[in-house]
C-alpha cells in the first residue's frame, strides 16, 4: 500500500509538469469547446492505458533495448507534435467555420484520435512506463499484475488531471472569444506545443 501511495504521488508530480497532453488538451478546449476536449482526453487515456499495458507485458522494454525502434518512436512522436503545433499556430483562434459543417461524430472522432496518436508515440509515457513504473514493483511477486495496477492508477490520475484542464478552459474561453485574444493565445500555445516536441526530443536521445 505504502508503494502503491508513492506511486500515486509522483504520477500526480509528473502529470504536472508540462507536457503535450496539457497544451494540446487546452488548445483544443479552447477552439473547438468542452466536447472536443473531452473526446480528447478518451483518446489520450486509451493511448496511456494501451502504453502501460504493453510495458506491463515486456513490450516496451523490447522497444527501449532496440535503438531502431526507439529512436523510429521518438521521431514519429516529434514530427506528430510539431505537425500539431503548425496546426494550432495556423488556426485563428475563433470557432472554426469549418467545423461547423462538419458532423459532429467526425469531429470528436478527430479529436479522440488526435489523442490516442499522441500519446502512442509520447516518448514522456513510454519513458516512465519503462523507467520509472518498474522502480515500484516487488520482485518477490508476479510483476505484470503490480504494473498493470499500477498503469491503471497512472491513467486514472492522468485522466482527472486532463478532464480538470479542459474543464478549466472550457470556462476561459468565453471570455477569450469576447476580448479578441483568441489567436494570440493559440499562437502561444502552439509555440510552446512546438518548444516541449523539440525538449522532448532532446531529453529522450541516446
Amino acid at each position: 500500500m505504502s508503494s502503491l501511495v508513492a506511486f500515486a504521488w509522483a504520477s500526480f508530480v509528473i502529470e504536472l509538469t508540462p507536457g503535450p497532453n496539457m497544451t494540446y488538451l487546452a488548445v483544443l478546449t479552447l477552439s473547438e469547446g468542452r466536447r472536443s476536449g473531452l473526446a480528447a482526453v478518451a483518446g489520450v487515456a486509451l493511448g496511456l492505458a494501451i502504453i502501460g499495458l504493453l510495458a506491463a507485458l515486456g513490450v516496451g522494454a523490447l522497444i527501449s533495448a532496440s535503438p531502431f525502434l526507439y529512436h523510429m518512436m521518438r521521431f514519429a512522436g516529434v514530427c506528430y507534435l510539431l505537425w500539431l503545433a503548425w496546426e494550432t499556430w495556423s488556426g485563428t483562434g475563433e470557432p472554426d467555420p469549418a467545423v461547423a459543417g462538419v458532423p459532429d461524430h467526425q469531429v470528436l472522432w478527430t479529436a479522440f484520435r488526435n489523442g490516442l496518436v499522441t500519446n502512442l508515440l509520447n516518448p514522456k509515457a513510454a519513458v516512465f512506463y519503462v523507467a520509472v513504473l518498474p522502480l515500484f514493483l516487488d520482485a518477490s511477486r508476479p510483476t505484470v499484475g503490480q504494473a498493470v495496477v499500477l498503469a491503471g492508477v497512472y491513467v486514472a490520475i492522468a485522466t482527472a488531471i486532463h478532464l480538470a484542464i479542459v474543464l478549466l478552459a472550457d470556462r476561459v474561453r468565453p471570455l477569450l472569444i469576447e476580448s479578441g485574444k483568441s489567436q494570440s493565445v493559440n499562437r502561444v500555445f502552439a509555440v510552446m506545443l512546438a518548444g516541449i516536441a523539440i525538449w522532448m526530443g532532446w531529453a529522450t536521445r541516446r
